[in-house]
């Protein structure tokens, strides 16, 4: 699990840890998530899978994608499909992927790199291994994040960032047992590179065996953590936790902990978690398919903008939606 990692830790800037007398989040609970099919058939767990929706917010969906190891001729991606009134921001750790969307934007990212997409008043894109990787197989491994817009930002002109894994903002627990990637928002002084509509954190944590990294936590956001890999404990109370579930936090406390088994699989060398959280929107959410809006009447709107074409066209020479 490569993503972007350093030499030696102890160069980078420290995330203080916060004092005593800082009160932790409690550990509401730990949820497993399922597996499922996503695209044209590719492995995802569902991250958020029976986790109440108050907890969520201001997050819709999260699937772990992969891991998988594709034999030649393997790799799948997704069809062109449409997306209106949210983000979607696809966090590649192993393999490759490229994006291209109905308005001239996309790009190709792999370990570390982010594709942040605001679908806003619509879009069409797709997402798909490139030729070369369909040929050879390879591992392949992401997560998908779908990020709500709050009303009045659902109907906003479409927007694409491309955030190459060298601009993520790295930084060390004080003991050097836990490298934070912070990809967006801010942790303990530490700022990521991604704009955002909706103020969140999100952060990639590596946590060396026997390691522990408390970090502070925005007071207004909701916190959520999802093991990638690894098994250890979560929160002051050391709930264990491990690949494949979710960690949900009560609202009241300043940080959240993360600790690292002593002793991990043959296949994993650290604890790795998912770390994100935001300020709840708190506005109705109407959800189908590709589109989340406020009313079942929006969701309606979209369909019928998408069947007229008004969320964008596939640029010529692409193949057509079925």
């Amino acid at each position: 699990m490569p993503a972007v990692t350093v030499d030696n830790i102890l160069t980078l800037p420290r995330i203080p840890a916060p004092a005593a007398d800082v009160p932790a989040r409690p550990v509401l609970g730990v949820r497993t998530a399922p597996v499922g099919y996503e695209g044209e058939g590719f492995p995802v767990r569902r991250a958020f899978a029976g986790i109440d929706q108050r907890f969520l917010d201001p997050f819709i969906h999260m699937d772990q994608m992969g891991e998988v190891q594709y034999a030649p001729g393997e790799p799948k991606g997704t069809p062109w499909h449409p997306h209106r009134g949210f983000e979607t921001v696809t966090y590649m750790i192993d393999g490759i992927l490229e994006h291209k969307d109905s308005n001239g934007g996309g790009g190709t990212i792999g370990g570390g790199d982010t594709q942040w997409m605001t679908a806003g008043s619509g879009i069409l894109h797709i997402e798909a291994p490139p030729e070369h990787v369909v040929a050879s197989g390879g591992l392949f491994h992401g997560v998908q994040l779908w990020v709500n817009l709050p009303r009045n930002h659902k109907m906003a002109q479409p927007r694409y960032q491309d955030i190459a894994g060298s601009h993520v903002a790295l930084a060390s627990s004080p003991d050097g047992g836990a490298l934070v990637r912070v990809v967006a928002g801010e942790i303990g002084g530490v700022r990521g590179p991604g704009v955002t509509h909706t103020p969140i954190a999100l952060a990639h944590l590596t946590v060396a065996p026997g390691a522990s990294v408390t970090l502070p936590w925005h007071r207004e956001y909701n916190a959520l953590g999802y093991v990638l890999a690894g098994d250890g404990t979560v929160g002051a109370e050391h709930a264990p936790i491990r690949a494949g579930q979710t960690a949900v936090f009560g609202p009241n406390g300043d940080s959240v902990t993360f600790t690292a088994d002593r002793t991990q699989d043959s296949r994993t060398e650290s604890l790795e978690v998912f770390l994100l959280g935001g300020r709840p929107i708190r506005e109705p959410v109407a959800m189908y398919g590709p589109f989340v809006m406020n009313t079942k009447a929006e969701i309606i709107q979209a369909f019928e903008d998408f069947q007229a074409g008004r969320l964008g066209t596939i640029p010529a020479g692409h193949e057509q939606l079925p």
